[in-house]
């Protein structure tokens, strides 16, 4: 199916809007490493600000029985939070509203993609090497755009004795973009599958280079179809090969990019090519497809209504592991911190980043999953 045809274009500029971000002032930004890692992440933050406005997801309801953050009394100590460029922005907003409550609490934002992070989780490296500057221990938080493997909870569990405990912070969903010049009006994931992979494992009957192949003409038909997407760090590349490509391989033609924002910034010069990230980087410079799941299924557009009900066929839950002892507290900063983000201020903040907040049954079961036997949460 295609829309109404449209000669390609050789390029097209990028609007963004800052404004918004950058009038907050220097006070959000938690302290992060890497001069290059800043600059990933305020490409992520820039990006989110123009989806927020600009994106066509809407900005969903927080669920009326979510409950306000219960401060208590102020904790200290450092959590390093390390993983998801993706949820980077989402991880930088939580740790600035967290510390302006906390001002003894340092959440520390680290990038490296979900891969980098939950290697370092499952190898327990942090704990062991870093020392925070009151002298203390600092606790790594994994940011993960994916859940873990069984394998990766096997190798977790016959370290440990207990299984990692997953907290989904918000809800997403990846979008499969083509520039907003290109005719093309919808897909089914057979072939998304047969476009990114040279494996097809649903099914498709040939691999599809062309845009024509898809039925595009006027002008379109024998132009080569450009890929992009992620890198091997990234959750993002890990879901798509998951659940689109049927855990088969990428074609090596993939441009592979270190951050989200990235994937839309080339898509956006590109006419002719088609690209994978989250649904929150959708502005006016790309079109998000709808999708099919099967060749008999209805044809779903990435909107608020399609992810939060689960219909949109690449939906996912964006997750905090933690390392977790079934039966002793959390350390005080990592448990407030993690309350905060499941509370109606921290779903707040989910949702001021373009993503999607939790439904409240999902919040009561990441409080009880935090919780230890007879120890209290608070």
């Amino acid at each position: 199916m295609v829309r109404p045809e449209r000669k390609p274009k050789e390029e097209v500029i990028v609007r963004t809007r800052a404004s918004e971000q950058m009038s907050m002032g220097p006070q959000w930004v938690p302290k992060v490493f890497g001069g290059m890692l800043g600059v990933v992440l305020l490409m992520g933050m820039i990006g989110r600000a123009d989806a927020e406005h600009a994106g066509p997801t809407g900005r969903p309801a927080l669920d009326p029985a979510l409950a306000s953050y219960e401060q208590g009394v102020q904790v200290s100590g450092t959590v390093i939070v390390k993983g998801s460029n993706t949820m980077q922005p989402l991880v930088a907003r939580l740790a600035s509203e967290f510390h302006r409550r906390h001002p003894g609490a340092d959440i520390e934002v680290e990038g490296g993609g979900s891969e980098m992070g939950l290697k370092e989780f499952l190898e327990n490296n942090v704990q062991a090497k870093r020392v925070a500057g009151n002298g203390s221990r600092p606790v790594l938080l994994v940011a993960s755009s994916r859940e873990l493997t069984v394998a990766e909870i096997k190798q977790f569990t016959d370290k440990h004795g207990y299984e990692p405990t997953a907290v989904p912070v918000a809800v997403d969903a990846v979008a499969i973009y083509v520039h907003r010049d290109n005719p093309l009006s919808r897909l089914r994931l057979d072939q998304v599958d047969a476009v990114f992979s040279t494996t097809r494992k649903r099914g498709y009957p040939y691999e599809i280079k062309k845009w024509g192949q898809l039925g595009l003409n006027n002008g379109w038909e024998n132009a080569q179809i450009k890929l992009y997407g992620r890198d091997h760090k990234s959750g993002t590349r890990a879901f798509i090969k998951e659940h689109v490509l049927g855990n088969g391989e990428f074609d090596p033609a993939v441009q592979e990019e270190p951050g989200a924002a990235s994937v839309i910034l080339a898509l956006s010069r590109d006419p002719f090519g088609m690209a994978y990230s989250g649904i929150g980087l959708q502005n006016s410079s790309v079109s998000a497809l709808p999708l099919a799941d099967k060749e008999d299924m209805p044809f779903i557009t990435p909107d608020t209504t399609s992810v939060m009900d689960g219909s949109y066929p690449l939906r996912r839950l964006l997750y905090f592991y933690v390392n977790k002892s079934p039966h002793v507290a959390l350390q005080p900063v990592l448990r407030q911190f993690l309350a905060f983000a499941n509370s109606r201020e921290g779903q707040q903040s989910v949702v001021k980043v373009a993503l999607y907040p939790l439904p409240i049954k999902q919040v009561q079961q990441n409080l009880a999953a935090l919780t230890p036997t007879r120890v209290s949460l608070k």
